[in-house]
């Protein structure tokens, strides 16, 4: 490439030009850089006053904050080179620049305000305002922020004079074949997509699948990370995930339990009919705990058996656990109130020898007796 070429139009400008551009440069430099920092102390004043939240005005702020001092810089340059006298050439070039430069920026504010627009919008539908942040969220800015790059390269090639519609039918008939080599991570993302749209679970959530079970550290666009009930991280395909049975804890808004108690079948039927009222009387006095019934369910030769049955009116696994605890603890006062016996009744195995056994060892006692004699 021959650089003096293109420096030739410089070469010919006299100190005064060059002057008048350096400070027309300066001027717009620092103009901007002024009214940028003006319009970031207004917006603080704003927020220091206590004002009600305004979500424009917090979008604005924040967007604001993505100026990027590098575009600036070359906006300021671009208005000092548009104060000399330049080939054609230049002009369009300088036009190109122009382009780029205020396309980038541009791109830089769409992509904040796509950012903070959708985190915006998913907390104000959200139960909890301070949840982690969902699939539904990252893959909105996601597909958002894509869709915004795309568009800017494109526009850019084509201010540039490149031809736009066959790259994009020639990066259509890669796309279809880069699909067809990634068919697993595609369906890992469109199964993330499934998760965003039909939300079986989100971050925090506790869940349960084969073999698996622990709360949801994350969602992306191919995997899902499980953290573990043993403290492990669990990281899993999104497609296989779904492919599973999915319990999901957290939702549950009651618990049922269910298990039986034994007693010895000896039991009196007067003794025996008291027990299922004093164990619901039981079940009844636990915090938090609705009883459903207590029944005598069978009667067997081992053992006379009762079943339970009541609810933990919340999701909590320590509540469960205390309440089942405090239950069959009551269940043992129950019974020794009453002189119920709980043990299992004991066997005994007797063995018996048979008749010619027997007469095998008479013999020889008849016979010493017969000595005896």
């Amino acid at each position: 490439m021959n650089i003096q070429r293109y420096l030739t139009p410089f070469t010919n400008l006299d100190g005064e030009e060059l002057m008048v551009a350096a400070a027309a440069a300066a001027i717009t430099f620092c103009a901007i850089y002024g009214v940028l920092r003006l319009l970031r102390r207004r917006l603080c004043k704003h927020d220091a006053a206590g004002r009600p939240d305004r979500p424009a005005v917090q979008l604005f702020k924040e967007t604001l904050n993505r100026t990027s001092l590098l575009a600036v810089l070359a906006i300021s340059l671009l208005v000092g080179l548009k104060m000399l006298e330049l080939p054609t050439l230049w002009e369009d070039r300088l036009g190109h620049l122009w382009f780029i430069v205020l396309g980038f920026q541009l791109v830089l504010y769409l992509d904040r305000a796509a950012t903070l627009g959708a985190r915006r919008y998913f907390r104000h539908h959200s139960e909890n305002p301070d949840s982690p942040t969902t699939v539904a969220n990252t893959l909105m800015v996601w597909a958002l922020k894509t869709t915004v790059w795309v568009i800017f390269l494109l526009a850019a090639l084509s201010n540039l004079g490149i031809n736009v519609s066959a790259l994009v039918a020639s990066l259509g008939i890669g796309g279809i074949a880069v699909a067809l080599a990634v068919q697993n991570v595609l369906g890992d993302l469109f199964a993330s997509l499934a998760i965003a749209v039909d939300k079986p679970f989100e971050v925090g959530d506790s869940i349960a699948i084969t073999n698996v079970s622990g709360t949801v550290e994350h969602v992306g666009l191919k995997t899902t990370r499980i953290r573990a009930d043993s403290g492990e991280q669990i990281i899993i395909g999104n497609a296989e995930l779904l492919k599973n049975v999915v319990r999901n804890y957290k939702r549950m808004q009651n618990r049922r339990v269910q298990f039986s108690l034994r007693i010895n079948p000896a039991t009196p039927a007067a003794l025996a009919a008291k027990i299922p009222d004093a164990l619901k009387a039981v079940v009844e006095r636990q915090p938090d705990v609705r009883a459903d019934r207590v029944h005598l369910k069978s009667i067997t030769q081992d053992a006379l058996e009762y079943e339970l049955v009541f609810y933990i009116l919340n999701s909590s696994y320590a509540n469960f656990m205390n309440a089942q605890q405090a239950v069959l603890l009551g269940a043992l006062e129950v019974f020794s109130e009453l002189g119920v016996d709980a043990n299992a009744p004991t066997r005994r195995l007797l063995f018996e020898k048979g008749v010619q056994a027997a007469n095998e060892t008479e013999q020889p006692e008849r016979h010493l007796a017969a000595r005896a004699h």
